[in-house]
């Protein structure tokens, strides 16, 4: 470590301690901003200022969940990174694009360093968020909402010191806060002064993605485009509103709700950025009637379209631009994803069962409603709660998922209610927080809900009633704020009739039921299979066509296997028939016999010309499919359902599925 280092090391425990505060940090002219965010580094986050920590990469797998959640987003947002590098490529800079949890979904940079900035995190898959990289322009930005600049040794992290980074914010139509705009360069003069023109050139092409996103999110509704100046409202405004049929808002860009909030009077929204004049009608802030919102349309002279504040008399002049209208579907179209929240949108090509319940999710992500969520194993019951949580006002608090049929029976309880300390034999000295409160003003996220032991049920059901949790040993229980998403492939009303689950916990969890279509169904496989592959990557006819005559018992998670498995070993970047994994075929014909015919499984105590001799009921159908796809492997097959292997035997004891094996070895006959 070097003396620089050492010294900055000092001067952050120096003033984190209390021992000082000062205007300056080694002439960078650090300002409150970036005090406070190294307080809070300590304070809050836990981070010691004499430990560096390396820069955060994601793992593909993960990156690739983040980059589905805004896809659409990125796709608008792609012209803006691309504008904005060659503004700054010859001084050095790379641009990176972040998520509202910091991870970098989006960059452009010189692919001649992409060691060097791969090493220092300014690199596609980078998790900037100051919960664990300290003092950063795209962290710092995400806690404050504030734009800024974080140069050298504003950083907390000493890894980081060499760096300048410029980051903005980028909020939606909504308020919220969804993504940052960074340009950040690896070396740069000492001046923090010398970083003014990038903090300008990243906070103008920041608003222009935020416009751009506005009006891809709003153009079938009435959306009013302002300015100070009659010159620039038509070409150039500053502030976009978009109203409801009636005249309510509806939505705005961040410049309209800092106008507009500071016009009405209204309180700002502090760090967490919601809205205060969405559902404000146009009446209330004009001095004009929105019946005569057609006096504004662009066709008439700017000078004639000046509008005034009711309240200060503050004038401005007013494009209003009437909604496009919307196609009357014919028979048989589908139905559209285009206003679809992103995270919603990202999960479907077009197909039309699926977007017909994405549809209907969208209209509730913020609804204190539980929702059900049913489909086959594999099917992205797990994606689909993701992209509810991130389309929802909670997209910044935890999304915590719980496989209910993964944890042991015996540590579930204190899994999801946690413990204090030496609350049973085996707990720790120091007691743990539980699930559902981890999920604390988020999403909590009931995966496999029907295989939850009996007795936990009432526990559960306490939760969702009364909003609060006793953790294992305590005998005061703690408030908690979640939304509660419960997944299963069980027939829930079949085990409720079975009494195997609580009938007032179904009719809590059971708000709102959507059911997804399994990979085998969709009309879109072609659009799933190009977007788990990527750019780059093509597909031959013939194994094209062997993917899509398969039936897929192992839906979305079989797909992906296959598919990641072709991509490693092709050449070229064409995937071919042989490229497909050895068993595919094997596995085709393993999944060709209709169980309880020839050839497949018999459920335990059914004679052949039983009546009930057929097809598994529906329970048992997807487990009966993922055993023969994997040739009646169980240790396969409880890897490729994402369960143990003992809660796989569990289940099939349940259902009475013996494979043909046990049969045989007992004596039946098919």
């Amino acid at each position: 470590m070097d003396l620089n280092q050492r010294c900055h090391i000092e001067t952050v425990l120096g003033l984190t301690s209390g021992r000082k505060r000062a205007p300056a940090i080694h002439g960078t002219g650090c300002d409150s901003l970036i005090q406070d965010s190294w307080q809070r580094c300590v304070d809050v986050h836990g981070l010691d200022p004499t430990s560096p920590q390396p820069a955060r990469i994601l793992p593909g797998g993960e990156l690739r969940e983040h980059q589905e959640r805004v896809e659409e987003f990125t796709r608008i947002a792609r012209d803006g990174l691309i504008q904005l590098y060659h503004q700054i490529a010859g001084v050095g800079y790379v641009v990176l694009l972040t998520d509202a949890q910091g991870v970098t979904v989006d960059y452009i940079g010189d692919e001649r360093s992409a060691a060097e900035l791969r090493r220092t995190g300014l690199y596609l898959g980078a998790d900037w968020a100051e919960t664990h990289a300290g003092t950063c322009a795209v962290g710092t930005a995400l806690a404050t909402g504030q734009a800024l600049t974080v140069h050298q040794t504003d950083h907390f992290d000493v890894t980081h010191i060499p760096l300048t980074c410029t980051a903005v914010p980028v909020f939606d139509s909504q308020g919220r806060m969804s993504a940052v705009l960074d340009a950040s360069a690896l070396t740069s003069p000492a001046p923090k002064s010398s970083q003014q023109f990038a903090l300008q050139l990243v906070k103008i092409y920041a608003q222009r993605i935020e416009n751009a996103c506005f009006m891809r999110a709003h153009h079938h509704d009435w959306t009013l485009r302002l300015s100070a100046s009659p010159a620039f409202v038509d070409v150039a405004p500053d502030i976009l509103i978009a109203l409801d049929a009636g005249g309510r808002v509806i939505g705005h860009n961040r410049y309209a709700q800092k106008l507009l909030e500071r016009e009405l009077g209204l309180p700002g929204a502090g760090t967490r950025h919601e809205s205060r004049i969405l559902g404000c009608a146009f009446d209330a802030i004009f001095d004009a009637s929105f019946e005569r919102l057609g006096d504004y349309l662009g066709s008439r002279r700017p000078e004639g379209r000046a509008i005034t504040f009711t309240k200060t008399g503050h004038t401005l002049f007013l494009a209003a631009v009437p909604p496009v209208k919307r196609p009357q579907g014919m028979p048989g179209t589908l139905p559209s994803v285009a206003d679809l929240p992103a995270p919603l949108a990202a999960l479907t090509g077009g197909d039309a069962p699926l977007t017909r319940q994405l549809q209907r999710a969208a209209r509730l992500v913020d609804s204190p409603i539980n929702l059900l969520i049913h489909g086959e194993t594999g099917s992205g019951k797990e994606y689909f709660a993701k992209a509810l949580h991130a389309a929802s006002a909670r997209h910044r608090r935890p999304f915590v998922s719980v496989n209910c049929a993964a944890i042991p029976e015996t540590l579930i309880e204190s899994e999801l209610f946690g413990h204090l300390p030496g609350s049973f034999s085996g707990a720790g000295p120091n007691g743990k927080r539980g699930l559902i409160q981890e999920a604390d003003g988020g999403t909590l996220f009931l995966d496999e809900i029907g295989d939850m032991p009996y007795a936990l049920q009432a526990r559960l059901l306490r939760v969702l009633a009364e909003r609060e949790v006793l953790a294992v040993g305590a005998v005061r229980p703690v408030p908690v704020d979640i939304h509660v998403i419960s997944a299963s492939h069980h027939d829930l009303e079949r085990l409720v009739l079975d009494g195997r689950f609580r009938e007032d916990l179904y009719y809590r969890l059971k708000g709102v039921v959507f059911t997804l279509p399994p990979v085998r169904e969709r009309s879109d496989l072609d659009w799933l299979i190009g977007k788990l592959l990527g750019t780059g990557i093509r597909i031959e006819p013939a194994a094209r066509a062997r993917l899509g005559a398969y039936g897929w018992p192992g839906n979305l998670r079989e797909l992906r296997n296959v598919l990641e498995y072709a991509r490693a070993v092709c050449n070229h970047g064409i995937i071919r028939d042989a490229d497909l994994p050895d068993d595919f075929a094997q596995c085709q014909r393993a999944a060709a016999p209709v169980p309880g015919d020839g050839g497949g499984p018999r459920l335990a105590g059914r004679p052949p010309g039983h009546p009930d001799g057929g097809p598994p009921p529906y329970d048992a159908a997807p487990l009966v499919r993922e055993l023969c796809a994997a040739g009646w492997n169980v240790s396969a097959a409880a890897r490729k359902l994402g369960i143990s292997r003992m809660t796989l035997y569990r289940r099939m004891k349940r259902y009475g599925v013996r494979s043909p094996n046990q049969i045989s070895a007992a004596g039946d006959t098919l």
